[in-house]
């Protein structure tokens, strides 16, 4: 199905392929990922900084993203910010939809991310202070982001390692704070396993219905020792991976919640390495409904009407709308590559359609009615092509191409 989609796009779009590239900023010869952050904290009592990347947006626009936040943020911004951008944009691809990127670094990790105070007798910690830190979450961090940027009402909580305890101890206490869960090779270990214990009563007794978690697990066995021997194993080394086996394997299987639940062992990965592969792994199960997918075959086909592609296509994103909680358009990228790609193919009807969808749903943006202009001209429909780039270069300030195609269109009547 990816070869077709991809041979059609270079056959009919050619270089368009390179309008999406460029949702990075750069200032003053930096690539600029994101901007730095903060805010006073009553709840925990100090500043917490906070690294937030947001996707390019065209002048005027009231386009709204989900929310990616990051435990232990500033050790995986760069690489979940990198990794949405490209799933997300580069070369069309749409397997995940832009997102804001909120990185929550640490001031005091053990503090923060562990749910009950263990005592150690080598050294004092400050363990135990997990609830104060989700009521930091809800009650402060969130609502401020929700004040200061762009973003839509769908939320995934990322955690790693004691971060991944924190993630599925919030999917438990406090459900409703996220649509999305990933807990990468968890320490469900901590506190004789008190998460794990827990877990095993509250998911028999809520539901979890449009929650989704998924669960990365590095390989942190001895060497040579099997699956079947570590299940048998009661050695304290061993009891961090076999506590999230029996999460996966037996709690969640057994529990009936309805939660959206997916899981993958990573036998190459330790824990240090584990997070990148799991976190591109769990996009794509999170994101599963997003990427158009195979429905794209259907509407590039010759065969298929106008009217069924249109369909499609609307239904696809009242889906997505409906995930995300808000009205989400057709990719106004994706419909405008579809709408040149059919004028190409000499696929008139379906093209201008196409043309004419993005007119509907984007009226401020200059580039739909340039490419309806385009439309036009192909037609030698001289007077709506130039109705079509005067409309462009009057709307959100025009554009350089539209006036030189007005330009030569007028010099040639």
């Amino acid at each position: 199905m990816k070869k077709s989609i991809v041979l059609f796009l270079i056959l009919t779009f050619g270089s368009l392929l390179n309008i999406s590239h460029a949702q990075i900023i750069t200032q003053n010869n930096n690539i600029v990922l994101g901007t730095l952050d903060s805010l006073q904290s009553t709840t925990l009592n100090e500043l917490r900084k906070i690294w937030v990347h947001v996707p390019n947006t065209k002048k005027g626009s009231n386009e709204k993203f989900p929310v990616v936040y990051l435990l232990d943020g500033d050790s995986h911004f760069v690489s979940v910010t990198g990794m949405i951008h490209q799933l997300s944009t580069i070369n069309g691809n749409t397997i995940v939809p832009k997102m804001i990127v909120v990185a929550i670094p640490n001031t005091d990790r053990m503090r923060d991310l562990t749910p009950s105070h263990v005592k150690n007798n080598n050294r004092p910690n400050t363990s135990g202070g997990g609830e104060n830190f989700m009521d930091f979450l809800e009650n402060e961090l969130i609502p401020y982001i929700n004040s200061k940027y762009p973003t839509s009402q769908h939320r995934t909580l990322i955690g790693h390692s004691l971060g991944g305890l924190t993630s599925i101890n919030t999917l438990l206490k406090r459900p409703h704070l996220f649509n999305n869960y990933v807990a990468i090779d968890p320490s469900l270990w901590w506190d004789k396993n008190l998460v794990l214990e827990a877990s095993k009563s509250i998911l028999k007794t809520k539901s979890f219905k449009e929650k989704s978690l998924f669960v990365g697990i590095a390989n942190t066995m001895p060497k040579d020792m099997t699956f079947k021997a570590l299940k048998k194993d009661t050695n304290v080394n061993t009891n961090h991976m076999r506590a999230i086996l029996e999460f996966c394997e037996t709690v969640i299987p057994n529990s009936k919640t309805h939660l959206n639940f997916d899981y993958k062992y990573y036998e190459n990965d330790t824990h240090s390495s584990v997070p990148l592969i799991t976190e591109y792994d769990a996009f794509h199960f999170l994101f599963s409904w997003y990427n158009i997918g195979d429905k794209f075959n259907i509407i590039i086909d010759k065969n298929t009407s106008t009217e069924k592609a249109l369909n499609i296509i609307t239904e696809h994103y009242q889906t997505i709308s409906k995930k995300i909680g808000q009205s989400v358009p057709p990719s106004e990228a994706m419909v405008n590559q579809l709408g040149y790609g059919f004028m190409n193919q000499k696929m008139t009807d379906k093209a201008f359609s196409f043309f004419k969808l993005n007119v509907e749903n984007f009226p401020n943006s200059s580039n739909v009615y340039d490419s309806l202009g385009d439309f036009y001209t192909a037609q030698h429909d001289i007077k709506n092509a130039i109705k079509s780039y005067t409309k462009a270069m009057k709307t959100n300030g025009g554009n350089d191409y539209s006036q030189e195609k007005l330009d030569k269109l007028r010099a040639e009547r």
